[in-house]
C-alpha cells in the first residue's frame, strides 16, 4: 500500500481524509512521522500555503507527501475570512472566537452566501500538483451541532438544511470541499499507480 504523509498537525483533518480515503492509501500524519513542527502559513492564497507545508515536508524528509489549506469565503465580506480562516480572530485559532467575529460582522447583513475552499498540495516524486474542492452554502446566524470543528457549526451547505456539525462524517462527505479535493488528488493517485 502506497504510505504518504499529510502535514498537517490537525488531528480532524486527518481523521476526514483518512473517512475518505478508506484502505486506499496509508495517510501518516507529522505526529506518526515523528515530526514535531508548526509550518507557517505566510502566503495571501490558499494555493501557496499549501505549497509551502508540503514543500517544508518533503525537504525535511525526501518523501511523498501532502498537505492542504482550506478557507471559508463570505461573499458579503469580500470573501473574509478566506485565507486567514484559522486565524480570523486572532493567532491563537480559537474557533469559537472565529466564529463569534464572523456572526457579528455578518449582522444585519441578508446575503449569508459564503463556500468552503480546500486547496490540496501534492509532492509526489519530488513534483507538485493541486487539486480543488468548493463547497457553496451560506452562514447561519446562530451556532447548530456539535461534530465537525472550525466553522461547521455555522455553515450550512447548499442541497441539505443542517449545518456541517449537524451531520455524520458519512452525511459531510457528500456536501465536503474536503472531500471533492480528495476524490481529485486519489483518482490522480491511482492513476499515477497504473502507470507504474
Amino acid at each position: 500500500m502506497h504510505s504518504i504523509i499529510f502535514a498537517t498537525n490537525n488531528k480532524n483533518k486527518v481523521e476526514e481524509i483518512r473517512s475518505v480515503l478508506k484502505d486506499s492509501f496509508q495517510i501518516i500524519s507529522l505526529k506518526e512521522a515523528g515530526i514535531d513542527i508548526d509550518i507557517p502559513e505566510p502566503y495571501d492564497t490558499l494555493e501557496e500555503n499549501a505549497r509551502e507545508k508540503s514543500g517544508t515536508i518533503h525537504a525535511l524528509t525526501g518523501k511523498d507527501c501532502f498537505s492542504e489549506d482550506t478557507g471559508l469565503e463570505v461573499t458579503a465580506l469580500n470573501n473574509e475570512p478566506g485565507v486567514r480562516s484559522a486565524r480570523y480572530a486572532g493567532d491563537e485559532n480559537d474557533f469559537k472566537k472565529n466564529i463569534e467575529k464572523l456572526l457579528l460582522n455578518l449582522n444585519g447583513i441578508e446575503n449569508r452566501n459564503a463556500r468552503f475552499r480546500t486547496v490540496i498540495s501534492l509532492m509526489l516524486h519530488g513534483i507538485e500538483y493541486q487539486f480543488e474542492g468548493i463547497c457553496e452554502g451560506n452562514i447561519t446566524k446562530e451556532e447548530s451541532g456539535n461534530n465537525g470543528f472550525g466553522y461547521d457549526a455555522v455553515f450550512i451547505p447548499d442541497g441539505s438544511t443542517k449545518t456541517f456539525a449537524e451531520m455524520s462524517m458519512e452525511e459531510k462527505n457528500k456536501f465536503s470541499h474536503r472531500k471533492k479535493a480528495t476524490a481529485k488528488f486519489v483518482a490522480f493517485l491511482n492513476n499515477q499507480n497504473g502507470k507504474n
